[in-house]
């Protein structure tokens, strides 16, 4: 790289991760194509476009992203995967870095890993007390399964972290596997997934049972091997804590099934499930009334939307009219009915009225409230 361009490259660089940082980015996309460079923030749930450089400079951003992350800069026809830690506003942040080859260069997405911004505490991630109160009871038993469901960037790692934060002490051994290890948490064996040494979340899991743990978080219920050893784990007295990837939480009971779990083995060991999302907050500086059309009307008519809001835009949110995101949960304890209904193999649908029975109240039903309270939008709302 010639001497001129380099300098300004690494501040370049430098200062894009450091404006993801400030600005609470989830990721940050680097993407090279035929003519351009497009550089983009992950930021509530949303990309937003950053200026960018020439095309011609694109390589060589590519090239020191790479060099930053350890990376094989020689090496463009393969994915690879590196981490960077760099202090940002006076505070170590890591960034999980992968590369991808592409018919013009390479794409590099950045995972902001900002440890410094995030406090685990079960009281202030927006589960409503009702649901706490039961989820805790769920925690503090000896032995289970607690699952937490939803999409990839719903909330999920949060929700477990803070659990594991509550119930972290030095009577108790938290072991975790995962795919990888998002947040260093002091107290806790933590353990990354490395499938090219043979390192997998079964393989861990196995070890885990003869390394005398109290807790045991699994990052993800990935295939039927995995799910057997958490109940096996659960049987045996763990408390086991785990991902699925589900729409609801009653549908985790069929994945698991569908995983070739007895049914009876789910009804034994499951303590409850949470299922959750990621919902944009309107802001506050220009939030404003905004009419309903006859269309809106007659689509939302069930869910009585009588007055709805927006963001207008300003200098506070970045003209995109929302600010911050907050997390809705749905919450199915295994009451002794719906255990027996599990046992029978009911269908979901059949499952589902149990569950509402029981107190259930649907993620579409709590985002709907946050809409009436003027929280969030309808079309955050149409996301559910």
């Amino acid at each position: 790289m010639p001497e001129d361009t380099e300098f300004p490259i690494i501040r370049f660089v430098d200062h894009v991760l450091e404006y993801a940082v400030k600005k609470m980015a989830s990721d940050v996309h680097f993407e090279t194509f035929a003519n351009s460079v497009l550089i983009r923030l992950r930021i509530d749930g949303v990309l937003i476009e950053l200026p960018a450089p020439e095309r011609s400079l694109g390589d060589a951003i590519i090239s020191r992203v790479k060099t930053l992350a350890n990376l094989d800069l020689a090496e463009k026809r393969l994915p690879q995967d590196g981490h960077i830690v760099r202090t940002c506003l006076e505070r170590p942040v890591d960034f999980r870095v992968s590369t991808l080859p592409t018919q013009y260069g390479e794409s590099v997405v950045l995972r902001v890993l900002d440890q410094g911004s995030w406090h685990f505490n079960l009281d202030e991630i927006g589960i409503a007390p009702e649901i706490l109160v039961e989820f805790r009871q769920a925690l503090n038993s000896g032995s289970g399964i607690i699952l937490t469901t939803g999409p990839t960037g719903s909330g999920k790692t949060t929700t477990l972290y803070s659990a594991l934060n509550e119930i972290n002490d030095e009577e108790t051994k938290i072991v975790t596997v995962e795919d990888p290890v998002e947040y260093e948490t002091e107290g806790m064996v933590q353990v990354n997934v490395r499938d090219e040494v043979g390192l997998t979340f079964d393989s861990a899991l196995r070890a885990f049972l003869r390394h005398d743990p109290d807790k045991i978080l699994v990052g993800e219920l990935r295939d039927t091997i995995t799910a057997k050893i958490a109940i096996q784990a659960a049987l045996t007295g763990h408390l086991v804590l785990g991902t699925l990837h589900t729409n609801d939480a009653p549908s985790a009971i069929t994945r698991l099934v569908d995983m070739e779990i007895d049914p009876y083995l789910i009804a034994d060991t499951v303590k409850g499930i949470v299922a959750q999302r990621l919902l944009r907050h309107i802001c506050l500086n220009c939030k404003e009334e905004m009419p309903m059309t006859d269309e809106d009307k007659k689509k939302f008519e069930p869910y009585g939307f009588t007055k709805i809001y927006h963001g207008r835009g300003c200098a506070q949110c970045d003209g995109k009219g929302y600010k911050g995101r907050f997390g809705i949960y749905e919450w199915l304890p295994l009451a002794l009915d719906i255990r027996n209904g599990i046992r029978k193999r009911l269908p979901l649908d059949e499952l589902h009225v149990l569950a509402v029975r029981n107190g259930l109240i649907s993620l579409k039903e709590v985002a709907a409230q946050n809409v009436r309270n003027g929280v969030t939008t309808i079309n955050e709302f149409g996301k559910i």
